[in-house]
């Protein structure tokens, strides 16, 4: 099995580009997450949201959030 690339703006159908735009005006970039997943239109666009909401609300700190699922993703050995 291969491992997905992300997709660059150019490479996103058109109809993603608005997204990509408001991602790398909040992150600075477009991370590869959000980038393989739009491989998928429809996933993105519901993913996109769904973070939003997870990261940005409730009383937790994103950087906290965040923090929490890299270690996750490292105590299942998910090196990426």
């Amino acid at each position: 099995m291969g491992v997905p690339t992300p997709l660059t703006k150019e490479q996103a159908p058109a109809e993603l580009h608005r997204i990509y735009d408001k991602i790398q005006a909040s992150t600075g970039a477009m991370p590869n997450l959000f980038g393989v997943v739009a491989r998928f239109p429809a996933a993105l666009k519901t993913l996109v949201p769904f973070y939003d909401a997870v990261m940005n609300q409730g009383v937790i700190e994103a950087k906290y959030k965040e923090l929490a699922y890299l270690k996750t993703s490292s105590i299942n050995d998910c090196r990426y």
